[in-house]
């Protein structure tokens, strides 16, 4: 049972809350994906790489997470131990690695998306809609001054990604010849723009 902690200061209640909420949701995740014989993390990269169009390297998923390279690439090298994605070297250059789902991954990944939306939907129910569009903006504003804090004046890739489309591509086998989504890199006078997903 977590404890709830209460808070005079409005900036550390609100900092454990979001930390708290954040841990919590994970543990719910790990729950509902280790049914499927996949971690929350496992998960994420598969959902990177159903999404992302074209052939996919690890530093296209690490920009997809906003991980860094490093740390996508230590998960890859458990997911081919664990079977769930292979390595493939580039023809053309050698230096370049692209990274696929084996067929293991992929039977895993269509129920366990299926159960991590319903999840999300049981998670989420307390709220309205307007609550939920509150939501998103708080969360938009403390994401974007996080951008700020690590790369101060830099610009974020603005992607833009129909759910609908998102949900069935992340439910069928990757088609690497087509792209649903529209990505778009957007500079102005170096401001940033606000990244969607």
């Amino acid at each position: 049972m977590p404890i709830k902690f209460k808070f005079e200061n409005l900036d550390k209640g609100s900092w454990i809350l979001l930390r708290q909420a954040y841990n919590l949701i994970f543990r719910c995740e790990d729950r509902v994906f280790s049914e499927y014989d996949l971690t929350t993390e496992q998960h994420t990269v598969l959902m990177a790489i159903k999404n992302i169009s074209g052939p996919v390297r690890i530093t296209d998923i690490a920009r997809w997470l906003d991980r860094s390279v490093n740390s996508v690439s230590m998960i890859i090298d458990r997911m081919v131990k664990a079977g769930l994605v292979r390595r493939t070297r580039d023809r053309k250059d050698r230096r370049t690695v692209f990274v696929t789902l084996t067929n293991k991954a992929e039977d895993a990944y269509k129920p366990a998306t299926t159960a991590g939306w319903n999840l999300v939907q049981e998670i989420l129910s307390p709220l309205s809609n307007e609550d939920k569009r509150n939501l998103i903006k708080l969360l938009e504003t403390v994401r974007d001054k996080t951008y700020d804090y690590l790369e101060p004046g830099g610009v974020v890739e603005e992607v833009r990604v129909n759910e609908t489309k998102m949900m069935s591509r992340s439910t069928e086998p990757k088609n690497n010849k087509k792209s649903s989504s529209t990505r778009e890199v957007k500079r102005q006078s170096g401001k940033k723009k606000k990244a969607t997903r």
